[in-house]
């Protein structure tokens, strides 16, 4: 299971459709309707927050985003609880996680080495990108690869 910090941009068709998949899995895990992937790493910061049903449906619905802007159909009712919207119309403050440079420039050498393999027509598009964005539902602040990464 790898839910991305990155953007989900920088993925490519089989790197989105299987981020949707997995995060549904993440949900239906924080959820309690599944038995497998319960102590599943990707899901601890999740499970930290105060509302992790929220917060994992925030992050499904970026990629939920991502999908409709390429002309996909995600289907958003598959998403528990949608992401809240502040009053400035973005994602409400109480679902950003803070995800770390650390972690953010791990996943971006893992995504390249990724798309290398799979889809290196992606990554020439994305080949002067240095400092990649972050899905929307996170908050960059400085520190090293998170406590949860299997390195």
């Amino acid at each position: 299971m790898r839910l991305w910090t990155l953007h989900p941009r920088y993925l490519d068709r089989p790197g989105l459709t299987g981020a949707w998949r997995e995060a549904l899995l993440a949900q239906a895990v924080l959820a309690g309707r599944t038995r497998g992937y319960r102590s599943h790493p990707q899901l601890e910061r999740f499970r930290a927050q105060s509302r992790p049903l929220e917060s994992v449906g925030a992050f499904l619905t970026g990629l939920a985003e991502e999908a409709a802007a390429r002309g996909y159909r995600f289907d958003r009712t598959r998403i528990d609880q949608p992401a809240g919207l502040g009053p400035g119309g973005g994602l409400a403050e109480h679902l950003r996680i803070d995800a770390t440079t650390g972690q953010r420039d791990h996943e971006w050498r893992h995504l390249r080495a990724k798309l290398a393999d799979r889809s290196p027509e992606v990554l020439r598009r994305w080949e002067a990108e240095h400092v990649p964005e972050l899905h929307p539902m996170f908050r960059l602040c400085p520190g090293p690869v998170a406590a949860w990464e299997r390195l």
